[in-house]
């Protein structure tokens, strides 16, 4: 007997079944192209380098209502690890199986069936509704969703409200939405000694020892305090690499690579700046490169977040927990401009893993809830 599957989960197994590795799209893009056409959708191309990107806007009035997302997915690893092939997708007692199948190809094709009901249901909506959507989410991000939001503020057209698919759910669908990210601010440190024999200390200065109180002091470092949305704000030391390889020779230098992860109580600035007197307190010669992933952004209130917050109640019976933790999404290129941010989407135990699934009824929830904010926020007389 034949099983039956939902709108939803065809276009999230058709979307599964597209190797779409980093910043690859496989055609993804252009088969969501073809059913946002049919639903009156004004389509822009983006391509920028080897990155595909488009905007689908429908309306053109205020408010605008945006979904974001990615068409790519990260790398299986080892496939002959994984139960089933990670590029067919396969469903095995209510899960749907394969890469991307949570992260996130199950809330982009939610999306689009949210968005046939509703437009069928609602064709003269109030305000806009728009697609922003790339094939650099899980690489280098220079030219995926920063380079479109850079396009859109050139001339001046505005997101109200963002709705990011990321797996935000911890046990059951709805029951967390991320409405902020702490920022993200990576550093790869050098610190320079003299290299020698071992035998003749005195003759050497020892990179990795100078630097030891150093970064022990920097562990130790409170940076803030977080605050009601935040947890404080968090030193990770990453990676240590120094030395020739042999037992008898002392480096010259070391390189050491750490993380913040950083709350809205402290900037990206300050943390530079604490870190820089802590090294010269230390009489350390040293030089640093920082890479800013991201600033942290915040949603704390308003009519999306109670849009959500009603939806997820109507439709499972739960009340939704609002959090800031995890990594960095693209709403952290969306929130500068002054759109209200959330990310919503299915279970996130096995993102990124072999044997990434997700559950069918899940992703058929997640496309209900889609359907219920937009028409609490764009058909309210």
């Amino acid at each position: 007997m034949t099983q039956t599957l939902s709108a939803t989960i065809e276009l999230a197994k058709d979307l599964i079944n597209r190797r779409s590795v980093t910043p690859e799209d496989e055609g993804c893009q252009d088969m969501m192209i073809e059913r946002l056409e049919a639903l009156g959708f004004n389509i822009e191309r983006l391509p920028f380098e080897e990155v595909k990107n488009f905007w689908a806007r429908r309306g053109d009035s205020g408010p605008v209502f945006c979904f974001a997302g990615h068409t790519d997915v990260v790398p299986s690893g080892p496939e002959e690890r994984w139960e089933y092939p990670p590029f067919e997708a396969t469903i095995k007692q209510g899960m749907l199986c394969g890469r991307g199948a949570a992260d996130m190809k199950g809330s982009i094709a939610a999306f689009m069936t949210a968005l046939e009901r509703f437009i069928e249901q609602h064709p003269d909506h109030q305000g806009s509704i728009a697609l922003l959507i790339t094939s650099d989410e899980e690489g280098p991000w220079v030219n995926g969703t920063t380079r479109v939001i850079d396009h859109l503020e050139a001339r001046n057209e505005k997101i109200k409200w963002c709705i990011v698919g990321e797996p935000s759910s911890t046990t059951q669908v709805g029951d967390v939405i991320k409405n902020g990210r702490r920022g993200s601010l990576g550093a790869t440190l050098t610190v320079r000694g003299v290299q020698g024999h071992v035998a003749y200390p005195h003759l050497v200065k020892n990179p990795i020892h100078m630097a030891a109180p150093a970064l022990a002091a920097l562990a130790a470092e409170v940076w803030d305090e977080g605050n009601d949305f935040f947890p404080p704000t968090s030193f990770q030391i990453s990676n240590i690499n120094g030395g020739t390889g042999v037992t008898n020779v002392v480096p010259g230098h070391v390189d050491i690579m750490f993380n913040f992860r950083f709350s809205t109580e402290v900037t990206a600035n300050e943390l530079k700046t604490r870190v820089g007197k802590i090294l010269d307190e230390h009489n350390l010669d040293w030089d640093i490169d920082w890479v800013l992933s991201g600033n942290p952004f915040l949603t704390a209130e308003g009519d999306l977040v109670e849009a959500c917050q009603q939806a997820i109640s109507a439709v499972t019976g739960i009340e939704t927990e609002l959090s800031t933790s995890g990594g960095t999404s693209d709403g952290r290129f969306i929130a500068p401009t002054g759109a209200q941010v959330v990310e919503l989407g299915p279970i996130n135990a096995t993102i990124h893993k072999v044997d990434e699934r997700v559950s069918c009824s899940d992703l058929d929830t997640l496309s209900d809830l889609y359907e219920n904010i937009m028409a609490r926020l764009l058909t309210q007389p």
